[in-house]
Formats: structure tokens, sequence, C-alpha cells
């Protein structure tokens, strides 16, 4: 059985060098196997509603995507238990191939229904840990190949109170976008706020709050957040990730 899986995720993924750990228990591959099918028979179902969809689709239980219409999802999407998915927006939500996105994660691209919002892709290859919260009303995009940690908090959107005579909630907000360039590690519980860009092969620490652009293949850590090093170079102390 265990050559059988491997051969099928090999085929599916479109990558021949997938390894499959041999070490499970045909029990253990039996129950893996059983939820997966279980999944996919929500999938059929769930991607008559996209507006497009290019190939497998897991879905977990408890699942709510709303604004179906305005979702497209490239090939083996896998949505664990327990997600919201509001893909109201201008450009919608675009989830591009073997994207997984795991339990209790939400996804949402309008905030105030009077301000209608930009929308969120996610790239080829990418995986969204659980708990995630990505808020793409001023536009989110993260690349192939990206690690995004549980407990991430994502935002492209701040509320204006610069004038003390109207209450903070009126003054209206200021989007800026998000980007995440290909090939970045997001640690557990890091933020992200409007306007950030994370360049190409950084690692940003655990627990970190980002609030300015990152350079390509930085290492950053803390609160506010700055580069520790560059990617291979050598570290005096350890980086939580």
């Amino acid at each position: 059985m265990h050559t059988l899986i491997e051969r099928v995720i090999r085929r599916l993924k479109n990558n021949p060098d997938y390894k499959f750990e041999n070490d499970y228990s045909l029990r253990e591959l039996s129950v893996i196997l059983w939820g997966r099918c279980r999944q996919l028979s929500r999938g059929v179902w769930k991607r008559m509603f996209f507006k497009r969809s290019e190939g497998l689709v897991f879905i977990g239980s408890h699942v709510n995507i709303k604004h179906s219409y305005l979702f497209s999802a490239g090939k083996n999407l896998i949505i664990e238990d327990h997600v919201y998915i509001n893909a109201l927006s201008s450009d919608g939500i675009r989830i591009k191939n073997n994207v997984s996105i795991a339990r209790n994660c939400t996804l949402i691209c309008t905030g105030v229904i009077a301000q209608k919002g930009k929308g969120i892709i996610v790239g080829n290859c990418s995986g969204i840990n659980a708990g995630t919260y990505l808020g793409g009303q001023g536009g989110i995009e993260i690349g192939d190949n990206v690690i995004i940690g549980p407990g991430v908090k994502i935002f492209s959107e701040n509320h204006n109170f610069a004038d003390f005579n109207i209450n903070i909630k009126d003054q209206g907000v200021t989007r800026n976008g998000v980007f995440i360039h290909d090939n970045c590690w997001i640690g557990a519980g890091v933020t992200i706020l409007a306007g950030v860009t994370i360049g190409e092969g950084c690692v940003i620490a655990a627990g970190s709050i980002v609030t300015k652009t990152v350079a390509p293949h930085s290492v950053v850590a803390g609160v506010p957040a700055k580069i520790l090093k560059k990617r291979g170079e050598l570290l005096s102390q350890e980086v939580p990730v």
C-alpha cells in the first residue's frame, strides 16, 4: 500500500521525486485514505460552485466558502476542517496548484460591506497552517513554495484615527497590499501588517510583528521585527521559528 500511495501522490503533484515515509502501519494508512476519500467526495460537490477549478479538491467537514463564484482553485487543493472563506472582493480568491489550507483558518477579503476588498492569491505548492488569518481587503499575494506557520495573521487594511472629533470607526480605512515572495518561511504566530513586502527566501521567526518591508534572503525576528542576518551567515544564537 505504501508504494501505491507514493505513486498516486507523485502523479497528483507531478513530482517524480516525492517520498512517502514507510513506517506507517496498515491501520494508519487506511485511516488516512478514508479521510482523504471523504474530503474528495465533498470537494466534488463544492467545486461545482467555484469560479474555476482545474483539478481535484479535498474539503474537510464544516468548511464554509461564501461567494464561491469568486473562488478559483488549481490542482490538488486541500482544505481541512472548520475553514471559513469569504471571497467577496473585486479580484476574488485565487489558489494555485498543490496548496493546503489547514483547519480553523480564515480567509476574508471584505470587512465592511460598504467597501469591497481586493482579494487574495496563494501560489503553487504553498501551505497555510492551522488558525491562520488572511485579511485581503487591500490585497494579499503569497508566492510559490511558501510555508505559513500556525496562527499567522496578515492584515492589508488599517483604520484611520487622526481626527479627535470623529469616532475611529467612522474615519474610514487605508488599504495597502501585502506581498510575500517565493520560498519564504513565516513562523508560528507572526503578524504581518499592511503595506509590507517580504522578499524571496526570507525566514520570519515565530511571534514576530513585521511592520516594514524585508529584503530577500533575510532572517527576521522581534517586536517590531528586525533583520538578524542574511541566510547562509552564521548566527551566534538560535532563531526560534
